[in-house]
């Protein structure tokens, strides 16, 4: 006798959230990316509609970074050293069709770039490209509050991803987003309290859920990865299960974390094999968005997923 599967089928679904806008939506973007939009649990795709492929965007600074190890600087060549040709890098050589754009230089202690300068530099990173961009501080709060509304406002109606907004300091960059026309990040720490909590107060200022991404906070292999898997499955059980404020979908920072591992630093091949397997457990648990660095292993990612989605 034929073995009949236990399927289940639920209620509700993930929010899609699109980034970038064309010219028919007001933007510049060659393309836009959809994410979210899922109808079951990761991968279950005889249990409801999975429409969307997870995405990687190409992690890049808007300086020279000085504490990336020496594998991840000598992937990119001389091009790490001038963030446009990291970019050009990125978009014509490995075919990137997302950019984590990472306002580093505006951290006091690596330039303190101002916010007048900071939106210039995306103003001109716009012009220059047509990918969709994720924009993100310097994680220094006080700083992302001056510089985060002049970026958005530079990168207008371009329907630009940018954050992070986090518990303690979410209303400036939720008001730029709303205004501006973009969808915002929000980063909790580890917790499924805090993130639900974030993500209303983000949505009673205006900002719909459709509009949020979550940040979990992961850890990578070895350093919290099982956690922050458990923390996104329920999550995501709770938001197929009819929680609206859990709803989001999923960016997961793989690169900053996978690299940050001494493990990762041993040897350049298992620095790329740390990043592909942080990576592609999260796609498992259910990450929606994959920030990653080194070319390599973005590619066999991206191998993997299409191996996942075929047929």
């Amino acid at each position: 006798m034929e073995t009949q599967l236990a399927l289940e089928k639920w209620p509700h679904e993930i929010s899609t959230v699109i980034i970038g806008a064309k010219n028919e939506h007001g933007g510049s973007r060659s393309h836009s990316i959809e994410i979210g939009g899922q109808k079951s649990l990761p991968l279950l795709f005889k249990e409801g509609v999975i429409p969307n492929k997870p995405k990687i965007a190409f992690e890049v600074w808007d300086i020279a970074p000085v504490d990336w190890d020496s594998e991840l600087v000598s992937a990119y060549g001389k091009s790490i050293k001038d963030p446009f040709a990291w970019v050009d890098k990125c978009v014509n050589d490995f075919k990137a069709e997302l950019l984590c754009l990472k306002m580093q230089g505006a951290h006091p202690d690596s330039g303190d770039k101002g916010a007048e300068e900071s939106a210039k530099f995306v103003s001109e990173l716009l012009s220059r490209t047509g990918v969709p961009l994720i924009i993100i501080g310097c994680e220094n709060d006080v700083k992302d509050n001056l510089i985060m509304p002049l970026i958005s406002e530079a990168a207008k109606k371009e329907r630009c991803l940018i954050g992070c907004a986090v518990q303690d300091n979410y209303k400036t960059l939720a008001a730029s987003a709303l205004a501006d026309g973009h969808t915002i990040i929000a980063q909790s720490p580890i917790d499924i309290n805090i993130a639900k909590q974030l993500n209303i107060l983000i949505s009673d200022i205006g900002l719909a859920f459709e509009r949020i991404v979550m940040d979990p906070t992961i850890g990578s292999l070895g350093y919290g990865l099982e956690y922050a898997y458990s923390i996104m499955e329920r999550a995501r059980l709770a938001a197929l299960s009819g929680d609206k404020s859990l709803a989001s979908p999923f960016i997961c920072f793989v690169g900053q974390e996978a690299w940050k591992a001494k493990e990762a630093k041993a040897s350049a091949n298992q620095g790329i094999i740390w990043e592909v397997i942080t990576a592609s457990s999260l796609i498992q648990s259910g990450a929606d968005l994959l920030v990653m660095r080194h070319p390599k292993a973005i590619e066999k990612v991206n191998n993997f997923i299409e191996m996942l989605y075929k047929g």
